[in-house]
């Protein structure tokens, strides 16, 4: 292949098909490698998200959802429902079909924006060249102004429990169970392992999810943590923390799981499928050459600056394969910058308000520092605190779970933080996303005119409470 490219971006996930089509938008010859492959064994874009991640994952959440509110949640309404049932190949079928209409829409997407898709394994040579095998097997050398590498990451496995692919999956099996699992395992209690376990203990699964560390959602504000952990603990979800899996064994068509507690008491549960959500690694796996120049740390992680820049001269790396978390909206806008910092503009983006969410119901999301970074730092700040159990509109569809909690500066009134479970959590974290980006303050949110009835008066309420002046709830004693 003759031809040279101003950017060559390497993976079409999240992070590299947006920044594929900015560079191309900012007038830059632009190609996009992809490996990815159909099951019909055809090149396909949209890496992990769109294929086997959030995008899947949310169709089978949404789906299982809408089941479970039919089959035990319109009572209340005064909706009287029987024999309800779910069909799980439609539901599968669902879910192959947004998926294709998705990644066919990023073929169109490319056309339209002049992007040439290459089908096939790119690898970084020296001098910013790209080696692609492509599909066929046949190879040849790209020259490149720039390379973004955006090959996003892999489920990470762990010996004491292997993938087969059939009684023991990965994240990625997970959405291909056929039948609902009388009894299910799940190995880590984060962000995969609740949507998926939610997915199934809806469907009817006894779901028993075991945590090796003592602390549930770790990375979240301690209250909210403690919050939803009730919440899902009513809804049937076995969370079981400080349980380390040692080992597993395949009878027949269970699987025995052997875990210790933290007191050090070994145990065993048996499971007619367990799945392995203990986190994913970046996949650099063929991706450089031993001359690439660029460097990469122990876990794998490409080494970047603020500005995702290697240290190897026109050569950047984004999403997955960088510091900070996996998330495809952070790699996304990383893709953004610098597809823009190519064509010659000074973008940058702020890595200090990047939202975070669990698609559950209720859903989980924060934004910004919890309760307890600001305590670390030694900030002074406020807190304030609204429950949806006092939201009209949260009453009135029957979905009171949950609360908001809003994080500011004692002298400023600087937001620090959201944190929220409960209803539309993820679309309430934005709003007050926004509010950050722009530098509010709780006031200025306690002084929004927001529409009645919305959950979005609870951010509201929230944001008055910090100042002591809630309206809809008792205020807390200022510290």
């Amino acid at each position: 292949m003759s031809d040279k490219y101003d950017v060559v971006v390497i993976g079409s996930g999240p992070a590299g098909y947006v920044a594929a089509i900015r560079a191309a938008q900012l007038g830059l010859k632009t190609a996009c490698i992809e490996k990815w492959k159909n099951a019909e064994g055809n090149g396909v874009n949209g890496g992990t998200c769109l294929n086997v991640g959030c995008i899947p994952s949310k169709a089978l959440l949404d789906s299982s959802f809408k089941y479970h509110e039919a089959a035990e949640g319109l009572a209340i309404h005064g909706i009287s429902t029987s024999g309800v049932a779910m069909d799980i190949p439609a539901m599968l079928e669902r879910k192959n079909k947004i998926i294709n209409q998705l990644t066919g829409g990023i073929v169109g997407l490319f056309k339209a924006n002049g992007v040439t898709a290459l089908y096939g394994t790119g690898k970084l040579l020296a001098g910013k060249k790209v080696e692609l095998t492509d599909n066929d097997g046949a190879v040849s050398v790209i020259d490149a102004d720039n390379v973004i590498l955006a090959s996003g990451s892999l489920p990470i496995a762990i010996p004491v429990a292997p993938v087969d692919d059939d009684l023991i999956l990965d994240s990625t099996g997970a959405l291909e169970i056929g039948e609902v699992p009388k009894r299910l395992g799940v190995i880590g209690a984060g962000v995969i392992g609740l949507e998926l376990g939610s997915v199934w203990g809806r469907l009817g699964s006894k779901v028993v999810l075991l945590e090796a560390l003592d602390d549930f959602l770790a990375i979240m504000d301690k209250a909210i943590a403690k919050e939803s952990k009730k919440i899902f603990t009513k809804q049937g979800l076995d969370i079981r923390l400080g349980a380390r899996v040692t080992g597993t064994q395949i009878k027949g068509r269970e699987v025995e799981v052997t875990y210790q507690t933290s007191a050090g008491e070994e145990l065993k549960e048996t499971f007619d499928k367990l799945i392995v959500c203990v986190g994913r690694r970046p996949f650099t796996d063929g991706l450089l050459s031993a001359d690439s120049g660029v460097e990469v740390d122990e876990r794998g992680s490409v080494f970047v600056n603020e500005f995702c820049a290697t240290n190897a001269p026109g050569v950047y790396a984004v999403g997955d394969l960088v510091r900070g978390p996996m998330l495809a909206h952070k790699g996304s806008e990383e893709g953004i910058m610098v597809a823009e910092r190519i064509a010659g503009h000074k973008a940058q983006m702020n890595y200090d308000i990047v939202p975070n969410v669990i698609y559950t119901h209720p859903e989980v999301a924060s934004v910004g520092q919890t309760e307890e970074q600001v305590k670390a730092a030694g900030e002074p700040y406020n807190v304030g605190v609204f429950p949806f159990a006092a939201s009209g509109r949260a009453m009135a569809a029957n979905d009171t779970d949950g609360m908001v909690k809003i994080i500011a500066h004692a002298d400023t009134d600087r937001i620090m933080g959201c944190h929220i479970v409960g209803p539309s959590a993820a679309d309430l974290t934005q709003q007050v996303a926004i509010a950050m980006e722009f530098g509010s303050s709780a006031e200025d949110l306690g002084m929004t005119v927001f529409g009645h009835p919305t959950l979005s008066e609870a951010v509201h309420e929230a944001a008055l409470a910090v100042n002591g002046n809630a309206i809809h709830i008792p205020n807390r004693k200022r510290r």
